[in-house]
Parts: C-alpha cells; sequence; structure tokens
C-alpha cells in the first residue's frame, strides 16, 4: 500500500537545517502516515552520517528514510530519488530551509481533495516573521527580461502583465508556475508528467516542471491555509550573490538558457537576451536625468548567453566538466 505523504528533502552539508526541518514534519504529522526521505547529495562532510545517527536513534517512530547519493545530482535529481524512494499518494517536494507550521497537512490536503483536477498544490510560504514571501509567478520570457534588466517605473507600469512574480496574494487562474521550496505534487500528476528535468543543475527546474504538467493539462491550486516558513538562502548562495551584485554560477545561467528555450523555443531565447540588452539601454538613459542605472549581476551581460548555441547543453555544476 502506498503511503499517505511522502516528503522529499536533500540534504547538501546543511545537517542541522536538514534536522530542523524533519522535526518539524514530523511535529505536525499528527496520525497522518507520513513517510520522510532524506537525499544526501554526496555531502561529504559528514553530515549523511550526522542524520543516518538521528535516525537510528529513533526505531518505531514516524519513518524517516536516508537515500545517499553517488554524486551530487541538484535540485532535481535529489528530488527524483527522494519521489522513488517510496510509493505515495502525494509528495511534499520541500526544502531543507523550510519548516511547516502547525496544521500543514490537514489544510494542504483539504485543498488537495476538492482540486481533483490540479496536479500541484502551493502553501503559503513565509518568513519567520510571518510575512508572506511571494511563490507564485508568471514564466519568465522576453518581456519579462526587459523589465527585469530595465528595472524602471515606466516600463515597468507599461508591461505590467509580464511581472514575473504575482505578489503575495495572487489569483489562482494567474498562476503559471510555483516555488518548488514547498509544494504538494500528485502521484497522477507525476505518472503523467514524468520525473523532473535533470539537465537542470539548480534553478528554473520548478518553473519547467510547472510548464510540462501545464502542458499535460495540471493546473495549479492554492492553499493559503498551510504554512511554510522559508529561510531564504538557508540551503544555497545564489540569492545572496544576487541582491550583492556579485557574479552568478555558471549554472544559473545554464539553467535560464534551457528554460526559456523549452518555453519560448531557440528564437525566444535569443530574443530574451537582446531584450535583455534593450533593458539596460533603458536603465542607462535614467542617467539623463540625474538618476543612476539600476545595477545587475557582475557579467551577466555576457553570462546570459552561457548555453545560448546549445540550451540543452551542459548544466555547468560544480565538479562537472562542461
Amino acid at each position: 500500500m502506498p503511503h499517505r505523504i511522502a516528503v522529499s528533502i536533500i540534504n547538501y552539508r546543511t545537517a542541522a537545517l536538514t534536522l530542523q526541518c524533519v522535526r518539524s514534519v514530523l511535529d505536525v504529522a499528527g496520525g497522518l502516515d507520513v513517510h520522510v526521505v532524506v537525499v544526501d547529495n554526496c555531502s561529504g562532510d559528514g553530515s549523511a552520517e550526522e542524520i543516518a545517527a538521528w535516525i537510528d536513534a529513533r526505531p518505531g517512530q514516524t519513518p524517516v528514510e536516508l537515500v545517499r547519493s553517488d554524486s551530487n545530482t541538484g535540485f532535481s535529481g535529489g528530488h527524483n530519488q527522494g519521489i522513488a524512494a517510496c510509493e505515495a499518494d502525494w509528495y511534499l517536494v520541500l526544502n531543507s530551509d523550510a519548516l511547516l507550521r502547525p496544521g500543514f497537512f490537514t489544510e494542504i490536503l483539504k485543498v488537495a481533495e476538492s482540486h481533483p483536477d490540479a496536479g500541484l498544490i502551493v502553501p503559503r510560504l513565509e518568513g519567520e516573521d510571518e510575512v508572506i514571501q511571494p511563490n507564485c509567478f508568471r514564466f519568465p520570457g522576453p518581456v519579462s527580461e526587459l523589465l527585469r534588466s530595465a528595472s524602471t517605473g515606466f516600463v515597468s507600469r507599461l508591461f505590467r502583465g509580464a511581472q514575473v512574480s504575482l505578489g503575495p496574494e495572487p489569483e489562482e487562474t494567474a498562476i503559471e508556475w510555483a516555488s518548488f521550496a514547498c509544494i504538494l505534487l500528485r502521484r497522477e500528476m507525476i505518472a503523467q508528467t514524468g520525473p523532473m528535468d535533470e539537465g537542470y543543475f539548480l534553478y528554473f527546474e520548478d518553473a519547467e516542471y510547472c510548464l510540462r504538467a501545464r502542458r499535460a493539462g495540471w493546473p495549479i491550486a492554492r492553499a493559503p491555509l498551510a504554512r511554510a516558513v522559508h529561510f531564504r538562502g538557508g540551503s544555497g548562495p545564489v540569492k545572496a550573490m544576487a541582491a550583492a551584485k556579485k557574479r552568478l554560477p555558471a549554472y544559473f545561467y545554464s539553467s535560464r538558457s534551457r528554460f526559456l528555450y523549452q518555453a519560448h523555443g531557440h528564437a525566444g531565447l535569443i530574443l530574451a537576451n537582446v531584450m535583455w540588452h534593450l533593458g539596460r539601454v533603458i536603465a542607462h538613459a535614467r542617467r539623463l536625468t540625474g538618476r543612476p542605472a539600476p545595477g545587475v549581476a557582475e557579467a551577466e551581460a555576457r553570462d546570459i548567453w552561457i548555453n545560448a548555441r546549445d540550451p540543452l547543453g551542459p548544466r555547468n555544476a560544480p565538479g562537472e566538466q562542461a
């Protein structure tokens, strides 16, 4: 018999965060048949052993299973292993830098069962301060790349309908993709849509999976009363690097190229890059009015072209040959 819910959590050198996350799942599981799978993505720092020792010290309690990957397979590869580890009616994909609030499973299952056509159920994501973190979006494309690089008020107002973020309280019908920091996936949807695309190392894999699910006829439903806390950046450095305008890893741009190609075709990817450069022209034109041009990540003008010729090419993941 399949479990009611399987929870997939990836650990990569974050044993303390991962165990904190697991404990929060167990604390709110109640009497539900919940099976937790922790996938260690070849951490090599002793964190897998720490998690294994914690699991061994609690025999006979809610099942927690450790899967040891023989390589760092990234977000998609790690969760594919977690999902494949056991059968369940529902799969909760959960970041190690997240916690579940009381009542989470009750509320998200209530929405899931009342929306039999929905393949993905997205909860409310919030910070420790209970401020909502937007986690529902439109797909990025050429116009949104113009908005992102221009970062200029009149352009943003002109193309408001292309803004990627839908804000803290989105209309359900407007949601095109949702963050996989915390999301519930229906077993039947996974069976039809297939596993996550392991051509992504990190970033954009959630957008691609939602794109594929939507193309297969599976929309997204919201469960705003199911609440999860997300400690942004706890499991990866890219958001902090972007905020500091530092150069982002090559795998980020490889993922960007892959998604834009899969969503909009090769011409759409090239157009998105051209629109990004047009946005920078607009941004620098602000200097004519005495205002500075908004900054972007270091070397981004060059890095957005990574894999532009071969969008399904190398992931450029750490330690992998290009």
